[in-house]
Parts: C-alpha cells; structure tokens; sequence
C-alpha cells in the first residue's frame, strides 16, 4: 500500500506527456500555484462536466495565480480530442504508466456492480508556491468541486 500524499507533502515530482505534444512537470510550475486534479477517463459525463467546471473559472483561476492541470491514464491522443471537443484551455497530461497516479495514492482499487478493478479515485491537490501540498479533496463529487478549490487558491 502506497502511502497517500497529503496536505503540507511536498508535492511528488513529474514529467508527462501533454495534449499537443511536448511534457510538463510540476517544476515548471515552480514559484506558482498548482491545481492538479486527478480523473478516471476522457469524454465521459463526470469527467466532462469536471473539465467544463475548472474551464468556466479558468480566469477566476488565473486572477488567483493559479495554473490548472489535468491528468488521467488516457493517452495523449484521446486528451486531444476531449480538449478539442470541449475547447479546454488547461493541459491535459496522460499518466499511461500510472507512476504518478500511484505517486498521489489515487490509482485505488474500487468497486461497482459487485466487480473489483483498479482505476483513478476523483481527486484535487492544491499545490502552492513552495511546491508543497496545500490542500486535498479525495473522493470528489464534482458539482461545485471546482467553486471549493477556487475559494482555496485564492487564500492560499
């Protein structure tokens, strides 16, 4: 078992592939606040009304200092086509490996209909200007989720 990273870690270090081609990693996000939200699959209705969510304060975000960062196990390939379909203006980074996943302990198993599987548990870091975790939201239930991390960006 993975130990969970939580509020006051530093954050865990990355480097993915990114919708459009090239990587991010969170030092390039070093002196800058950081959402980096965690979901299970591209294009499908929690997801998407997520993505839409943090799209539509995108700029209360930005006004905040803060940067918006999405990642799934999805490849870079169907992140493409979610960001397009959906005009998405934050990254969209593919964790295939599940390195990361694991690293932030939201790759978990869970459970529906009786049947048990692994895959990624709907999950929000704030990381601040130190590179430090500032807050965590596990479990996410996306309506007014992206409202709550906003209000957290901006006293942070």
């Amino acid at each position: 078992m993975t130990r969970l990273a939580q509020a006051g870690d530093a954050a865990p270090d990355f480097t993915l592939p990114r919708d459009g081609g090239g990587q991010m990693s969170l030092g390039d996000f070093k002196g800058k606040k950081l959402v980096l939200y965690f979901y299970p699959k591209d294009d499908t209705s929690g997801c998407t009304m997520e993505a839409q969510d943090f799209k539509r304060l995108a700029n209360d975000f930005a006004a905040a200092g803060a940067a918006i960062v999405g990642v799934s196990p999805d490849p870079v390939k169907q992140h493409d086509r979610f960001r397009d379909k959906y005009e998405l203006t934050f990254p969209l980074l593919a964790d295939e490996s599940k390195q990361v996943l694991e690293a932030y302990g939201v790759w978990v198993e869970k459970s529906m209909y009786g049947r048990t599987y692994m895959g990624v548990e709907r999950s929000t870091f704030l990381i601040g200007p130190n590179g430090r975790i500032a807050h965590v939201w596990r479990k996410v239930k996306v309506p007014g989720h992206a409202e709550e991390v906003l209000a957290a960006a901006k006293s942070l």
